[in-house]
């Protein structure tokens, strides 16, 4: 069975700073027609900081739209055009103030396939060296080492409910 669907028209309702949102008439594989609601977004960069063999740089910041603060890894927005590799770069010393000397590209993941094209691209960074931070502006934010036995216990007690965290983590330590 074929099950690509074919875009008819599209009519962007939103354009924002961060996302875009169009809807789409499209024809289905049965030849019935039907709408799609799409979340357009730049993508953007997951990092698995490795300071040692046993711990991590997590950071701790507050999200909006949940309403919590959350555990993460280091990650942050692709700007428009931006090479991942770069951003990479970038986030991990804007949000942990270190640099890497060794990077492992871990690949990519799709955040929400059903309604949303947001790619985030997986890096594991070590051999790291601090030289400072610099959040952007509006990110409160604050970098923590965990080690690995810590990590794995808020994760299985619910503290690090972050996906993208969990999917680097997943990869990063070819668990």
């Amino acid at each position: 069975m074929r099950y690509e669907e074919k875009q008819l028209t599209s009519e962007n309702v939103y354009d924002g700073k961060i996302m875009t949102v169009q809807r789409d008439e499209v024809e289905l594989a049965n030849g019935k027609k039907s709408f799609r609601e799409v979340v357009r977004h730049s993508g953007g960069v997951v990092i698995l900081a490795m300071k040692d063999s046993d711990t991590i740089l997590m950071v701790r910041q507050f999200r909006y739209p949940i309403g919590e603060t959350v555990y993460e890894v280091p990650a942050g927005k692709l700007e428009k055009g931006e090479d991942p590799d770069y951003a990479a770069r970038r986030e991990l010393e804007e949000e942990t103030g270190c640099k890497a000397e060794k990077w492992t590209n871990l690949g990519y993941i799709n955040t929400s396939p059903g309604f949303c094209d947001e790619k985030l691209y997986l890096y594991k960074a070590e051999n790291l060296t601090y030289v400072g931070e610099h959040p952007d502006e509006g990110e409160i934010i604050s970098a923590i080492e965990m080690n690995l036995s810590d990590v794995n216990s808020k994760i299985k007690n619910g503290e690090i409910n972050d996906a993208k965290t969990l999917c680097v983590i997943l990869r990063g330590l070819n668990l």
